[in-house]
């Protein structure tokens, strides 16, 4: 077997791409979008009809909505191609307000259910914030499924199983950044940083009996996802994917469960949440920085519908 089928004997893959022949050619379980992937694709030709059905079927819609029915179309289209479930972001611009981000969870499922695609097939992507989080705890209750993105400290992934999330993303790849720029360290293997935080966050689900999956995401080369092999979920692009598709190297399970490890619990409330945040640099930065970036990226998706809008 190559890699990435010896990976899926030990983590479930999701495709982390907006993509649909890159998701058919390595057939994952899942798909996770963002407005970055969503905006790489629609500037394909081969998914701007998507783009310009969603404008022509706007009738007087806002542009927002134009975006959201653009989201649902690329979601519909995907699970064409995975069994499991497809990740769709909400705005980023929400990020900092529970009630918008619950509105609009609720508004994007009622999408799909219309759509045909039954909720329990959907994750509700939010950034981990104080509130995104407490947003999502409110959804959960709902029955609406919930992936916290944008994370990068132990304390979002505490609130997040806390609150009930149904699943969160570490970011391993940008906490590798942040490390490397910062130390000038080109971390290799066990040793690097955002392995090392989601092997953290995994053993401390499993210390307290969490039921939050936890899906490595944003890697930056093969060895942190093979670091990861044992992880309840990896989401990986499509180059990854066909360099793990490519080698036929033994892949070996690096993360099991160790409920004797020596792992102090972390009661969790609002204040503790943001010191604990503002004490991590890399954190506050990264999310603040992953935060402006997809905000940066829906805006020219906006300005794409609204061009599209005017020259029709």
């Amino acid at each position: 077997m190559n890699q990435l089928e010896q990976l899926k004997q030990y983590t479930t893959v999701v495709a982390d791409t907006g993509d649909f022949q890159s998701i058919k050619a390595y057939a994952p379980q899942d798909a996770t979008t963002n407005p970055s992937l969503i905006l790489k694709a629609v500037q394909k030709p081969e998914y701007r009809p998507l783009l310009e059905k969603a404008v022509a079927d706007a009738n007087g819609a806002s542009v927002d909505a134009i975006v959201d029915s653009l989201l649902i179309a690329f979601g519909v289209e995907i699970l064409k191609y995975v069994p499991g479930r497809v990740s769709t972001e909400i705005d980023a611009a929400l990020s900092f307000d529970t009630e918008a981000t619950v509105a609009k969870g609720r508004e994007l499922i009622a999408l799909y259910e219309k759509a045909g695609v039954s909720r329990e097939r959907v994750l509700i992507k939010i950034a981990s914030t104080w509130e995104g989080i407490r947003a999502a705890e409110i959804l959960e209750k709902d029955g609406i499924h919930c992936n916290l993105t944008l994370l990068f400290s132990l304390c979002q992934a505490v609130a997040c199983a806390e609150a009930g999330v149904q699943l969160i993303s570490p970011f391993v790849g940008r906490i590798y950044d942040w490390y490397k720029k910062s130390s000038g360290t080109d971390y290799t293997g066990a040793d690097d940083p955002g392995v090392q935080s989601v092997k953290r966050i995994y053993q401390y689900y499993r210390k307290f009996g969490y039921k939050t999956e936890v899906m490595g995401a944003s890697f930056r080369n093969t060895s942190q996802i093979l670091e990861l092999a044992g992880c309840d979920l990896l989401t990986i692009s499509p180059d990854l994917l066909q360099k793990l598709a490519d080698s036929d190297a033994t892949v070996q399970r690096k993360l099991v469960a160790d409920e004797s490890a020596d792992i102090e619990k972390i009661a969790i409330d609002e204040k503790t949440f943001r010191f604990m945040l503002n004490e991590d640099a890399m954190g506050t930065e990264k999310l603040s920085e992953g935060i402006r970036a997809f905000v940066a990226d829906s805006a020219k998706l906006k300005k794409m519908i609204e061009e599209l809008r005017v020259a029709a």
